[in-house]
């Protein structure tokens, strides 16, 4: 039975190679750092206007699925199986063609949602084939698209695994109510993570900002709907739908903590290799990293405060005149195989989103199966929650409250 390889063989080796893989979230979700979505913000506000966005049944896409058996996928690098002996073969894509004589030709070209978003941006505006039947989307660019009307609607009744096994918390997100359009790939949580062997538990998102041991040993996260979703769940708010009032209400509290010297830094991925070696002493973070780091260091943790957390998805969806939707659904449906969810999570440790695979894990590696950062039970589930979608105006206004308080 193939068994997992382990990744970390040493805190600082644990720290590079948790980044090699995760740095496919470092440049999703960290530009920030940077300021980048705010130029692109103003810029894609513009994607608002009625030349760009397509109103239900103005751009046409013909489904060829019934003649044409191939499908084109886009995801992001180290982000499905590999076989062990050649890592240029994907096992559950193989058994997928095998088993509908579909054939997939699998790209690894999303490296980041905003360089992605300029790469098929023109020829959505302007319904135009994209030339992908399947696009793996983190929630907020997903919620973009379907606001500006760039996705097609999915057919339930081709994806019967998906609607038995998703997991409760990733149905009726509040950007996808009616789950039209996404189906979640992968999950993480944002939430915080602490180093035990220089610093006593941290279990709170106020102890995070506010106690004195751990003043000027703190990082937080530059992506705004991560750490703004902690601070609003810390003050009693709902992520999922809160006011301009509660959303400046948490702001005040992080403005407090950095003025303080509270926390250090704002950060994308690359506070894992700080949190290894002690640099820093807790932060906020994602789950995916901590699995990285914990491998080689159980006292690096990673908790899911009382108050809440934040879950993110990457969403499979399928653009517009993409020509074989249904093609794409039966993927997607295979995906949905305990079975087959199993595999890949033994691979890329994130959330796996299907019910039933974490008993499909057992069998290909015990260790992976418990991990609660890649199975999570309801407990944990239940106190996570996904950022409400954020229209145009909104989406301008909090990154630059949130980027004048970090300083970016």
């Amino acid at each position: 039975m193939r068994k997992r390889p382990r990744l970390s063989p040493s805190p600082e080796t644990a720290a590079v190679l948790g980044l090699a893989r995760a740095s496919r979230r470092a440049v999703m979700r960290g530009i920030l750092a940077s300021g980048a979505l705010l130029g692109a913000g103003v810029t894609l506000a513009g994607c608002g206007t009625a030349g760009a966005r397509k109103a239900e049944g103005s751009c046409v896409s013909d489904d060829l699925s019934a003649g044409e058996k191939t499908i084109n996928f886009s995801n992001w690098p180290q982000y499905i199986d590999v076989d062990e002996k050649d890592e240029s073969k994907r096992p559950t894509l193989l058994a997928f063609q095998q088993q509908t004589g579909i054939q997939v030709t699998y790209n690894e070209d999303i490296n980041d949602n905003n360089e992605f978003f300029g790469k098929v941006r023109n020829q959505l505006a302007g319904c135009q084939p994209t030339g992908r039947d399947i696009m793996v989307l983190t929630d907020w660019l997903a919620a973009r698209m379907i606001r500006l009307g760039w996705l097609q609607k999915l057919d339930k009744t081709n994806l019967p695994n998906v609607e038995a096994k998703r997991l409760l918390s990733l149905r009726a997100r509040s950007f996808d109510t009616n789950d039209e359009y996404g189906v979640p790939w992968q999950s993480g949580i944002a939430g915080i993570a602490f180093n035990g062997t220089v610093a006593k538990d941290v279990r709170t998102v106020d102890e995070l900002l506010t106690r004195p041991d751990l003043k000027g040993k703190v990082t937080a996260l530059s992506e705004m709907r991560d750490t703004m979703g902690l601070l609003l769940q810390s003050n009693g708010h709902d992520p999922t739908k809160f006011t301009d009032a509660q959303f400046d209400d948490a702001l005040e509290k992080l403005r407090k903590a950095v003025a303080g010297g509270q926390i250090r830094r704002f950060t994308g991925n690359d506070y894992a290799p700080e949190l290894a070696k002690g640099d820093i002493v807790a932060c906020i973070g994602w789950s995916g990293d901590v699995v990285q780091l914990a491998a080689d260091n159980p006292k690096i943790q990673f908790v899911v405060p009382e108050s809440g957390a934040i879950m993110f998805s990457d969403n499979m969806v399928v653009p517009n005149r993409s020509s074989h939707k249904s093609n794409a659904e039966k993927l997607m449906n295979h995906y949905y195989d305990p079975k087959v969810a199993a595999e890949v999570a033994a691979y890329v440790n994130y959330i796996c989103p299907v019910e039933g695979a974490q008993a499909e894990a057992e069998k290909i590696d015990p260790e992976l199966a418990k991990n609660p950062l890649i199975f999570p039970d309801h407990t944990i589930l239940a106190r996570t929650k996904v950022f409400m979608a954020l229209d145009e105006a909104q989406e301008r206004s909090y990154e630059q409250k949130f980027q004048q308080v970090i300083g970016a």
